[in-house]
């Protein structure tokens, strides 16, 4: 059920549509027939069924295909066809994997399988391996490839580029069920991002809520596309995972009504979660000497945007008192003397308009 009292149909991943096709591929290479429909088991125990879209046999392997369905998720896999290709593999070989067409191969250290590797993660391997075990047998010995067509360009809508995973989609999910608006691909992919910043040696780091604040701060910095993660709304869940895999330097960057929120206590600064506080905002301003005529026309603005824009025309910047609070509010997260916090506030231009100095967020620096 979402926010708004509606009941949302959950979804399946690609890691378990990929294990539903692998078991229906072993089934018709060794029984010559495919089944009506397929059943898998998810990590919680449950068994969901499949009917198959696509079925083909020929010398030594069978294939099958299987519509992702990812129910009211928005989902860019949602819809796609995950193909499954099982032949015999050499003997005492186990089960062995392989990026078909649509599927991405690892290039870079910090993900969970290492470079050169297809990108279908540890539980889709497992749950692929445990399907087919279910028809041959614990000592079977196959070669399985998941296909995804048009995964390539559905690839160029994830942060697969960034990771460096090229050619394709990654194969994912940890408990076989897509949970609608859970955004869990997102945060694991914030996650991953980290990961090869970290395997990659990099110092700093610097979280984005968009493409404008991104692109600032690479400019202000000067910083690679790998120091960049893409953490959208989500800064709790990046500065979270921060904390127990830390970076020495960490920039969170955003614009003016995303970094407000964040200064109001705000760790998902999603509209959903609720619209910034004028009047906070209001007092602020008052703070920096604002008289009460402005400060009652920045409570009674429609936007952070505008409220920003009638303090600056009465002389009053807000953008370093609210990143101030802003560095607060990530810092009590941090709280690692180690891991050093700077937050940068930009306008939808790009233009700085308020910063936070990065300082060690230990118990020295939140007090």
């Amino acid at each position: 059920m979402n926010s708004e009292g509606k009941n949302l149909r959950r979804g399946w991943t690609t890691g378990t549509c990929a294990a539903a096709a692998s078991k229906a591929a072993c089934q018709a290479l060794l029984e010559g027939h495919f089944p009506a429909m397929v059943e898998v088991t998810l990590p919680s125990g449950q068994r969901p069924s499949f009917a198959l879209a696509q079925e083909e046999t020929g010398a030594g392997f069978a294939t099958a295909g299987i519509i992702k369905d990812a129910g009211d998720d928005p989902d860019v896999t949602h819809g796609a066809l995950i193909v499954s290709t099982v032949r015999w593999g050499k003997a005492r070989s186990g089960i062995t994997f392989h990026a078909g067409k649509g599927v991405g191969v690892i290039t870079r250290p910090g993900l969970p399988l290492p470079p050169g590797e297809p990108a279908i993660n540890p539980v889709p391997r497992k749950m692929i391996a445990e399907a087919i075990f279910e028809i041959a047998g614990p000592d079977a010995d196959m070669e399985v490839e998941i296909s995804v067509p048009n995964g390539e360009r559905l690839a160029e809508k994830t942060l697969n580029p960034r990771l460096g995973i090229v050619g394709g989609i990654s194969i994912l999910g940890t408990t076989g069920i897509v949970i609608p608006f859970s955004c869990s691909a997102w945060i694991h992919s914030i996650w991953r991002g980290i990961d090869v910043a970290r395997a990659a040696g990099l110092d700093h780091v610097a979280g984005a809520t968009g493409n404008t604040s991104e692109r600032a701060v690479a400019a202000h910095h000067g910083l690679p596309e790998i120091a960049l993660i893409d953490m959208g709304d989500f800064i709790g869940g990046m500065l979270k995972y921060l904390r127990h895999h830390p970076v020495p330097r960490v920039t969170i960057a955003g614009g003016v009504a995303k970094m407000t929120k964040l200064a109001q206590g705000m760790l998902d600064v999603h509209s959903k979660h609720g619209l910034a506080d004028m009047e906070a905002l209001a007092e602020i301003a008052r703070e920096g000497g604002a008289t009460d005529d402005v400060v009652r026309s920045i409570a009674l603005a429609n936007t952070v945007a505008g409220a920003f824009e009638i303090a600056s025309e009465a002389g009053i910047e807000l953008g370093d008192r609210v990143a101030s609070r802003a560095w607060t509010a990530a810092a009590k997260v941090l709280n690692k003397p180690e891991i050093s916090l700077e937050i940068l506030v930009f306008d939808r231009e790009g233009t700085l308009r308020g910063s936070a100095p990065f300082v060690p967020t230990g118990h020295s620096g939140t007090s």
